[in-house]
């Protein structure tokens, strides 16, 4: 059965987190939010207020990221980022994971800090995204291979409490031999994988390179319940039009992975 409109909608948190954007781009950002019924938006932490502002009575939720983009924060400051969040109206915290704690296989520290964070914001009645950052876990740490490391975070999420394991931040950039940058962001094997890895309980979010309505299908498909886009508009408008035309369900399946944010 294809999706509803409300169904991918439910989806999306709309992406509000460039370092570029200005004041004018987060209100126009929330509001298109509005306009086009999304799960939530996911600002830049200065902006939480105005953004409970600007949202209140719309029934999108306020969302906020910590630790970001590169999960190098001291965990006290991740809890303390929490508190504020949280008391100033924020209703999800997706959460960067120290990645060097990570591949170091520190376990006690990570599954602290997630601990803090999530004990925080449920204690405000928020919920909790974990940002695992798929792209520098490729090669493995901590002895592990990359897809064991994956899954032994996912599991650590779990125990410390998580509400969502997520893959990336979209700004995850890898250096290549040539010095270039770049990054896959969500790939169906990290999905998939993620998805295994982890209870009903927990919820798995894509983010990262998902621009087009057959990436919000698949990312659907594969078990992720929430996806983070930049390309909201496109994405709903293009539903529409093929709802319009019949022609929903009728494209090749795509594939994820690579590509900008």
């Amino acid at each position: 059965m294809n999706p509803s409109y409300e169904d991918l909608a439910g989806m999306i948190d709309h992406s509000l987190l460039h370092p570029t954007l200005t004041d004018a781009d987060l209100k126009a950002g929330c509001e298109l939010a509005a306009r086009y019924q999304v799960a939530s938006v996911c600002i830049k932490p200065h902006a939480v207020p105005q953004a409970v502002e600007w949202l209140a009575g719309t029934g999108v939720a306020v969302g906020t990221v910590v630790g970001f983009p590169h999960g190098g924060n001291a965990a006290e400051v991740k809890w303390r980022e929490t508190e504020l969040a949280c008391a100033q109206g924020a209703e999800e915290i997706d959460l960067v994971i120290n990645i060097g704690k990570a591949l170091s296989g520190d376990w006690e520290y990570v599954e602290g800090e997630i601990r803090g964070v999530c004990e925080i914001a449920h204690r405000h009645g928020a919920r909790v995204k974990v940002i695992l950052e798929t792209d520098f876990l490729h090669a493995g740490g901590a002895g592990l291979d990359g897809d064991d490391l994956k899954r032994t975070l996912c599991r650590l999420c779990e125990t410390a409490g998580a509400d969502w394991v997520k893959t990336s931040t979209g700004f995850g950039f890898v250096k290549r031999p040539g010095g270039g940058y770049d990054y896959q962001g969500a790939t169906e094997h990290d999905l998939a994988l993620m998805r295994a890895a982890v209870s009903e309980r927990v919820q798995v979010k894509a983010a990262g390179g998902v621009r087009d309505l057959d990436g919000l299908l698949r990312v659907r498909a594969l078990g992720a319940s929430r996806c983070g886009a930049t390309a909201t508009a496109a994405m709903l408008d293009e539903f529409r039009r093929r709802e319009a035309a019949g022609t929903l369900g009728t494209t090749p399946a795509p594939t994820l992975g690579g590509g900008g944010y």
